[in-house]
């Protein structure tokens, strides 16, 4: 049996056919699912270029049972509305013949594929990997059709998943409440991550004190301001004053880099603030997380956040926003308030000062990313594929011409 997924990941595609991600997963995450199909079909925008200009760290997507059906390309609203009637032909000719399909979402690729399967009377199943409610929401992203994206995209994942056979959700609640699948559907929350043994570190931390300045460290995406960073150096301006001093190391890219220097600059803090770009080798990401003191997530929204949880496996207390799957990992008094550089000043100090707290923490953390393991989650996830496969195997539509409407299953809504 052959399933279909969407991808919102933008591919690259060389000459020969091959298709690259630089900035994403490739094929170990698809190569999961074959655990219950025979072979994978990943639908994703592609852009053709020569081979000469995939960079070095792009990873290839396609392989031993995996394929990619390439959509025409498009970055950003403007241009996938542009473009919709091709993406659309496109989708509606992969939709056609697809077997079974997975809807990987948030994602206006799985909203147009709903629709093409939904008109067969083809069941279906969905990961839930992101909340649009929260990315779009006021001051996490700039853009005229924010307000619209918003409600579009919302209602879109609100259906999609009340009418799904099986869903899958990154977190443990956080998304089940606001995207609930309709009562007899199949449920599991299953993360996407997926830790080696090599991402954990064999012991927590001691308790000590600081012999010099703290390191404070943060990853994600500086493309959008939705990480909080702008608020995390606020923070920092308001621990000048502080013994140890504090610094700041941010891992990850953006074009909002210059806009967080300048700010740095004005609040007299930018001698503090390393911006250490994108680090591709996991070792060396590795190395800067055990070299820090304290892992800072002030985000504006979130699903589970891999970088916090891959924080985590190395030991290393953490401090977040109490937004998305965040307090799914936190406790209470780890967490604060998105938007509010006092709390977070108030909770780095408080949290520096007392070594107990953090040797706490610190056992705390590794132990609840130890649930991430891929030795515990990939059984779980290979379960739940094949209940899915199972599910949609027995509700196969007929001829087109000749299909009704889909019935309801009823399933025990269980947690794998």
């Amino acid at each position: 049996m052959r399933l279909t997924i969407t991808e919102e990941c933008r591919y690259l595609r060389t000459p020969d056919n091959r298709f690259w991600v630089d900035f994403g997963t490739g094929y170990a995450l698809w190569a999961r699912y074959l655990a219950a199909f025979d072979e994978v079909r990943v639908v994703a925008r592609a852009r053709d270029v020569p081979e000469i200009e995939i960079p070095p760290n792009a990873v290839r997507v396609d392989g031993d049972g995996v394929t990619v059906a390439p959509l025409p390309h498009y970055l950003g609203p403007q241009e996938y509305l542009r473009r919709l009637p091709r993406i659309d032909r496109a989708v509606r000719r992969i939709a056609a013949d697809a077997e079974a399909v997975l809807l990987r979402a948030p994602s206006s690729i799985a909203t147009l594929m709903h629709r093409h399967i939904t008109r067969r009377g083809l069941a279906y199943a969905m990961e839930v990997i992101g909340d649009p409610y929260a990315v779009f929401a006021p001051g996490v992203i700039e853009h005229p059709l924010r307000p619209f994206l918003r409600v579009w995209s919302t209602r879109n994942l609100r259906r999609q998943c009340r009418s799904a056979i099986a869903v899958s959700y990154e977190t443990k609640r956080s998304l089940q409440e606001r995207y609930p699948t309709r009562p007899g559907a199949l449920s599991i929350g299953l993360s996407s991550v997926n830790l080696p043994p090599a991402a954990f570190v064999r012991e927590p931390r001691p308790p000590r004190l600081p012999a010099g300045p703290v390191t404070l460290v943060s990853v994600g995406s500086l493309e959008q301001l939705y990480k909080g960073i702008d608020t995390l150096i606020e923070a920092i301006s308001l621990l000048r004053s502080s013994a140890p001093p504090v610094r700041h190391v941010h891992i990850g890219p953006g074009r909002c880099q210059p806009v967080l220097e300048d700010l740095a600059t004005r609040l007299g803090v930018r001698d503090r603030i390393t911006f250490a770009g994108l680090i591709t080798d996991v070792e060396a990401l590795r190395r800067h997380l055990d070299a820090a003191d304290l892992f800072v997530m002030p985000s504006r929204t979130e699903g589970l956040p891999r970088a916090l949880i891959e924080a985590m496996a190395r030991g290393l207390p953490a401090i977040g926003s109490r937004v998305g799957g965040i307090p799914e990992l936190l406790p209470p008094e780890m967490l604060v308030a998105p938007d509010d550089p006092d709390s977070l000043a108030n909770a780095i100090r408080r949290t520096l000062a007392d070594p107990d707290a953090m040797a706490a923490a610190s056992r705390r953390n590794l132990a609840v990313a130890r649930e991430f393991a891929a030795d515990r989650l990939t059984p779980r996830r290979s379960e739940f594929y094949r209940a899915a496969r199972d599910l949609m195997a027995n509700r196969r539509p007929l001829p087109q011409s000749a299909a009704p409407a889909v019935e309801s299953v009823q399933q025990e809504n269980r947690p794998v």
